[in-house]
Formats: C-alpha cells, sequence, structure tokens
C-alpha cells in the first residue's frame, strides 16, 4: 500500500485546512508529524481551527512553508482531537520532530493553557 503523506516527507511544515460551517476553507501553517500512517498536529484548545473541526472533521494537509505557501499537492484527512493528557505517544511524536517544542510545552503548562492534539488519518 502506498503512503499516503509521502508528499509530506522532510516538509517541516504543513497547511492544515479546516472549514467553516458554511464550507469556506481556513488555512493554517502548523508544525506537524507522522505516527504510525496518521499526522499528528498540536495546537491549544480553544484555537479557531478546533472550533471548526468539532463542527466538521474533514481536513486538507499539503506541505507548506511556515507562512502556509503550499508546496505540494493536497490531501484529504479526518481529524481526532485527543486532549494532552491521553495524546503521549503524539507529544512524543512532536517532541521528536522539533526537540524546542518541549520549551513550549514548558510554558503551557505553567500558563495553564489546555492544549489539545489532532490525530489525522488519510481519506484516501
Amino acid at each position: 500500500m502506498a503512503d499516503p503523506w509521502a508528499s509530506l516527507k522532510g516538509a517541516k511544515y504543513i497547511s492544515l485546512t479546516t472549514f467553516r460551517k458554511n464550507g469556506t476553507p481556513v488555512p493554517t501553517p502548523v508544525w506537524f508529524a507522522e505516527l504510525d500512517s496518521r499526522v499528528v498536529v498540536y495546537t491549544l484548545d480553544n484555537s479557531g481551527k478546533i472550533k471548526r473541526i468539532r463542527n466538521n472533521a474533514h481536513v486538507e494537509l499539503a506541505a507548506s512553508d511556515a507562512r502556509g505557501t503550499i508546496q505540494g499537492p493536497k490531501l484529504q484527512g479526518s481529524a481526532s482531537i485527543i486532549p494532552a493528557g491521553q495524546a503521549q505517544r503524539l507529544e512524543a511524536a512532536l517532541n521528536r520532530k522539533y526537540p524546542w517544542k518541549r520549551l513550549f510545552n514548558l510554558f503551557a503548562r505553567i500558563r495553564r493553557t489546555p492544549r489539545v492534539y489532532l490525530d489525522i488519518s488519510s481519506a484516501s
């Protein structure tokens, strides 16, 4: 079976597109990691993308730069929201790819900022 995320290999960022209730796409550049044929993303629980995913789990992903400029084909996926307390493997995958993320984790804990992870599976 072909790797559904092959076009993301080597990318530091992806453009994660979520959809408003009216169907309007909202792209956001994010850090990501691959884990067991899935894509993992970290964000704050009160972010707009989480609100949109709670209404519509369908997402689009594409390799991008830090500003969100698309650098590869768009891929279709379905996102599940995982609370930080239940996401040790997902967090570890992101920490391996972005070691400095541990500093962000520390600040988030100090500020008691609710964090969540997105576990994205391929729609194809």
